[in-house]
């Protein structure tokens, strides 16, 4: 086996797009930025690249530092890297922020060029479609035809099976990790108590805090502290937290006294403090639209998933509660009803639907078997 090791020092790169972009919701984006990483090298055949779609909260820092004493590296650092999983000695991988997002990408913080101002309330509702469409604009600006694969984890995951639908010649293999073929009646539940947290926070003011020289910090952070329950498996939490007072005494009040409260506080100020809340939005409407028998006149996965090519992995986890591995599963039965050629994989793991992001040795290994077929 090969050492493993960072892809090091990085550097984020900006596309700009100036061929309008119609949205699914019939808004037209005039022009567009899109920010991306890349890691690895383009073969001259330009077959070896891959495309990893960020979930709700990522972004295109998939991998490597921004400097020697960053702490922070890339969200997927542990998969992608030489002699990693997603081995960049072998393979070309792209990371991109989305349209919507806060990390460069056009989206609700950026400037408007008609008013000069944030766009704020009036920037679009974005959906998986509209992504994929953009990320494969981006794929025509870096002269690649086709992906080796194309994977993503939870929303990340939908945007993969998009893209084996809509553009099948484009993708060679399709990773589905942690993902489902549309969300829960419970999950849209779950957004949207999320959005209402943000929506009637007061500092809000109908998306356009910006001008206001403000921010919904107490919205953006209920909505990430339930948030991360549900990423969160009850084993996880039980064990890391358990009943554990802080004081070891209880002190009657309202204050924080269990250290899984501490916690959560603790992730919830941190998200609030770097994420947009406009975006937190798009991400969770973008997350219950996805549907792709939404169109159809008999609503069947089976029949949505027809146009696929590509070869599958889709994995599950165990304990992951919000995107369950029945969930998987059905994307399973509907490529091979379709006599697709599909490997399906359920990792046991205490770590709920966050899962998909950490260091386990069986996890790895199966990806690291998979890409093994995917570079030959």
């Amino acid at each position: 086996m090969q050492p493993v090791s960072s892809v090091g020092i990085v550097a984020p790169q900006t596309a700009y797009f100036d061929a309008p972009l119609t949205l699914k919701s019939g808004v037209v984006l005039p022009h567009y930025d899109l920010v991306y990483e890349t890691y690895g090298a383009l073969n001259a055949a330009r077959s070896n690249a891959i495309l990893v779609c960020h979930a709700l909260s990522g972004n295109h820092h998939v991998a490597g530092k921004y400097a020697e004493d960053d702490k922070n590296p890339g969200w997927w650092d542990n998969m992608v890297g030489p002699g990693k999983p997603i081995d960049t000695d072998r393979f070309f991988v792209i990371g991109l922020n989305n349209l919507g997002g806060c990390h460069g990408s056009t989206g609700p913080a950026s400037i408007d060029p008609a008013t000069g101002q944030p766009f704020g309330s009036r920037f679009p509702l974005v959906t998986v479609e509209d992504w994929v469409e953009s990320q494969a604009r981006l794929a025509d600006r870096l002269g690649i035809a086709q992906f080796a694969a194309i994977m993503g984890g939870s929303l990340g995951g939908m945007q993969a099976l998009h893209w084996s639908i809509h553009y099948p010649a484009r993708v060679r293999h399709c990773l589905v990790i942690a993902s489902a073929p549309k969300l829960t009646a419970q999950n849209i539940a779950f957004n949207d108590v999320a959005r209402q947290a943000i929506l009637t926070d007061p500092e809000f003011h109908g998306g356009d805090f910006y001008a206001r020289n403000t921010r919904p910090r107490r919205g953006l952070r209920l909505a990430r502290m339930l948030g991360h329950i549900t990423y969160l498996s009850d084993d996880v939490m039980g064990t890391k937290f358990g009943r554990v007072l802080r004081s070891g005494v209880f002190n009657y009040g309202y204050d924080v006294e269990f250290e899984i409260e501490s916690y959560l506080r603790y992730q919830g100020d941190k998200f609030a403090e770097h994420f947009d809340a406009n975006t937190y939005l798009l991400m969770t409407k973008a997350l219950d639209y996805f549907d792709p028998t939404h169109h159809h006149a008999q609503p069947s996965l089976a029949a949505a998933l027809a146009p696929a090519t590509a070869d599958f992995l889709v994995l599950s986890f165990t304990s992951d509660w919000r995107f369950a591995p029945e969930r998987s599963r059905e994307i399973v039965k509907a490529l091979l009803d379709n006599a697709r050629r599909v490997s399906y994989a359920e990792i046991t793991s205490g770590h709920g639907h966050d899962a998909f992001l950490m260091p386990d040795a069986h996890y790895h290994a199966v990806m690291r078997a998979y890409m093994e077929r995917v570079s030959t």
